[in-house]
């Protein structure tokens, strides 16, 4: 099955070097899709692996490096595989009944405690060891046997009991229209745009719509007015690309919905009103001041890439020329060092799933950092932020006080954008 990454749910497996984490994977797919080895420490950076665990449905299992890995290097990779729980959805604590629970196991259930991830205890190799079962292990557990697949069925029934139970992403927009409703979803079609395809965001919302019984009408920009003149159904809402925000917030009724993609995806990935919080931080940066962009993927920036050029450059109208601006692309956690940062601005967080997002937005919390995304940032940036937020009432209640200053930087910014217009055409 096609499932993006960030859908599915996420299960870590924890353990000591060569207790059958890799065998553990290989059993519960059906297929050899781990290396194993009798060497210890095989495994050594934490591995993804998507597949699909009937009747749970498509998750991934991460395999990760042994928890009494040793020397400087082990310390390293013991590091690595513990910031797995940014994103783990579900811990499996792989224990060798020769060795039993002890002090790196409850280092484990202590580490998981902490980023409140469920844990289960999974007692390998009761085909060497039958009188495991007559030992005291911590509960939820469950004996196995990698090598003979005994227990197996046993371990997905108890993956399937321990999964948080709100694991799954929430609806992206059904919950804001209903059966039969007409929803205009506005994609530009330019450089940025992939050849021959959608990208991901509206790929899944223009899903969510169909699956919610509604109807999904899809439009480049320079299209929309001809919607309102034309169509006899009026539209319950407009989402739009955060990049044309002006043109379709001038073309779209008042009295018709708009928001954006990234919008519904600060929502459905993360914590929409902290993101809405974050962005009123922008008033206050000064000359100096450091300013974090978050990217969770690795793509190819494009010439006017979204947050590689137009945020930064915007930014640096608004603040002046010494903002510092910084990077930080891929997954995992954010930079340990946030204090130094006075804003982060992250992607859509397509790629991510929304405990590993939480993650980082908590993770920004606790440095006492102003987080916003891409597109909460530039509906603030064209003064359009309150109707972009016409969907959520009590989120546009927050930015009432703040609409003559979103006004004033939209019309900044007008004035800078021709300054440069005119520079090129001279």
């Amino acid at each position: 099955m096609n499932i993006p990454k960030g859908q599915r749910l996420h299960i870590a497996l924890f353990g000591r070097r060569n207790v059958g984490k890799s065998s553990l994977i290989n059993a519960l797919t059906g297929q050899e899709l781990a290396i194993v080895s009798d060497i210890p420490g095989t495994t050594t950076d934490p591995v993804e692996k998507s597949m699909e665990i009937l009747p749970l449905g498509p998750v991934v299992i991460i395999d990760t490096a042994g928890i009494d890995d040793v020397g400087k290097l082990g310390e390293l990779r013991k590091k690595k595989s513990y910031e797995v729980l940014n994103k783990a959805d579900l811990v499996l604590l792989v224990i060798d009944p020769m060795t039993g629970f002890g002090e790196f196991e409850e280092e484990v259930v202590k580490k998981a405690k902490e980023y409140d991830t469920p844990l289960v205890h999974v007692i390998n190799k009761i085909d060497l060891y039958p009188q495991a079962k007559t030992q005291k292990f911590p509960e939820p557990k469950v004996f196995v046997s990698a090598k003979t697949k005994e227990g197996i069925d046993e371990l997905k029934q108890v993956i399937i009991k321990h999964a948080p139970k709100d694991w799954a992403l929430p609806t992206i927009v059904g919950d804001l229209i209903k059966p039969g409703d007409l929803v205009v979803c506005v994609v530009p079609v330019d450089k940025a745009a992939p050849k021959g395809r959608l990208i991901l965001p509206q790929q899944m919302v223009i899903r969510d719509i169909l699956d919610n019984e509604a109807i999904a009408l899809v439009v480049k920009e320079r299209e929309l007015r001809f919607v309102f003149e034309k169509t006899k159904v009026k539209p319950s809402l407009v989402i739009t690309d955060a990049s044309v925000y002006t043109k379709v917030s001038a073309d779209t009724p008042p009295d018709i919905r708009l928001t954006s993609f990234s919008v519904l995806f600060a929502r459905y990935k993360g914590d929409l009103q902290t993101l809405v919080e974050g962005v009123l931080a922008v008033k206050t940066l000064k000359p100096g001041d450091k300013v974090l962009i978050a990217e969770a993927c690795t793509h190819h920036p494009v010439e006017d890439d979204i947050g590689r050029v137009k945020i930064p450059r915007w930014l640096r109208a608004q603040v002046g020329q010494d903002l510092e601006i910084e990077v930080k692309a891929g997954g995992g956690p954010l930079p340990e060092n946030l204090e130094q940062y006075k804003l982060i601005v992250h992607c859509g967080a397509c790629m991510l799933n929304r405990k590993e997002m939480l993650s980082r937005i908590m993770q920004a919390k606790s440095a006492k950092v102003p987080i916003v995304n891409y597109g909460v940032m530039l509906a603030y940036m064209h003064g359009i932020l309150k109707r972009a937020l016409s969907p959520f009432p009590h989120l546009q209640r927050l930015v009432v006080s703040e609409i003559r200053d979103y006004k004033k930087i939209a019309d900044d910014f007008k004035c800078i954008k021709a300054f440069f217009l005119k520079r090129t055409n001279n």
